[in-house]
């Protein structure tokens, strides 16, 4: 009998094979492998809180950052 406390889900189709990993276990190895992954990704914007005379101003340095992020992250590196 199912819990009260938590109400069944009920799809019309189900698409793939995939099943729901089982609640409460720890996650498999791929997906801490994946996890880890991720948790290595950097941003290149320094913290802190910035104070900036206009928008044109946050936005420069905004765009900056990005654009550090986006050379960091990327599999080629630009010559240089």
């Amino acid at each position: 009998m199912a819990d009260a406390s938590k109400p069944e889900e009920r799809f019309l189709r189900t698409l793939g094979k995939r099943r729901p990993a089982p609640a409460g276990g720890p996650p498999g190895a791929a997906a801490r492998a994946a996890m880890t992954t991720m948790a290595q990704y950097r941003t290149c914007a320094p913290k802190g809180v910035f104070i900036y005379a206009s928008h044109e101003a946050a936005n420069a340095d905004w765009d900056g950052w990005r654009t550090l992020a986006m050379l960091s992250n990327t599999r080629v590196k630009p010559d240089g």
